[in-house]
């Protein structure tokens, strides 16, 4: 890559190995700096930019949630009874939703030739044919990854955590997603501005609030309140990096008559108030 990106989302958990060159990466971690033998982890939903300095070329993996948390209730079996506590056991475990790991070259060069088989393995057509192999690749990168990430004895609440602008994996039980979930989602995405309330939002799918609120986060893994939130701070960025507008007069477009609210809602996001970013953004022209 040679040129800025985002501060985007996936709904997924990236792995990001930087090969060559670095980046001033952004999050709601703040502004870090990554080069050859560093490693990204993002939980899902989790807002992420990166500015190369010349340009930084990575090898991405991205994880379903469900996978990992899967892989957690295997790991962890003799722990736990089901997995729905692998659900929260994961949620007490890793502390932080976006982590900088500091291999080192040495041993991300271990994971090069992997890295490498599981590429041509996903884009060849024969995922099926190739299945089993893949999974021994990934496992063979997670042993050498998994004890640099940051874990901790406590979490917060699972209802503090679904206020929270970024979210780790979130189980959605194997069952399909519920339809008033993605209604919503639609709903949010079609009008940012719009001073939504969980009441309206609930009145349209015809659930009650609360129960909107459970089904909006097994699936999207926060609140439709912090969803949109995040929304909000992903089309502000963008309208910061491509147009001239003023920051107040951005803010006011997503739908925040307050520029303190939206400095507050962007730095936590994003890692850099809007000011910040702004200027790294003209910096580069």
């Amino acid at each position: 890559m040679h040129r800025p990106v985002g501060p985007v989302t996936y709904d997924c958990v990236k792995v990001i190995v930087v090969r060559d060159g670095s980046a001033l990466l952004f999050s709601e971690f703040g502004q870090r700096i990554v080069t050859v033998g560093d490693i990204v982890v993002l939980g899902a939903n989790v807002l992420c930019g990166s500015e190369p300095e010349g340009h930084i070329t990575t090898t991405t993996i991205y994880l379903d949630t469900d996978f990992v948390i899967d892989q957690v209730f295997w790991q962890n079996a003799w722990l736990l009874r089901d997995r729905l506590d692998a659900q929260r056991f994961t949620k007490a475990l890793y502390s932080e939703p976006a982590q900088v790991l500091r291999l080192g070259e040495d041993r991300t060069g271990m994971l090069m030739p992997w890295l490498d088989e599981l590429v041509a393995r996903s884009i060849d057509g024969g995922f099926a044919h190739h299945f089993h192999r893949m999974q021994a690749l990934w496992f063979a990168i997670a042993d050498v990854v998994s004890p640099f990430l940051k874990v901790t004895p406590i979490r917060q609440s699972r209802s503090q955590r679904a206020h929270a602008r970024p979210t780790l994996p979130r189980c959605r039980r194997f069952a399909p997603a519920r339809d008033e979930a993605h209604q919503t989602r639609a709903t949010l995405a079609s009008d940012i501005a719009m001073n939504w309330t969980l009441d309206v939002l609930s009145a349209r799918v015809h659930l009650s609030p609360k129960q909107l609120s459970r089904v909006f986060t097994e699936t999207y893994g926060k609140t439709p309140l912090a969803y949109l939130t995040m929304l909000r701070v992903e089309e502000m960025a963008h309208l910061l990096r491509e147009t001239d507008l003023t920051i107040d007069a951005a803010a006011r477009r997503v739908g925040w008559a307050s520029r303190s609210r939206a400095n507050e809602a962007f730095q936590e996001c994003v890692g850099m108030t809007p000011s910040e970013y702004r200027r790294m953004r003209r910096a580069e022209k």
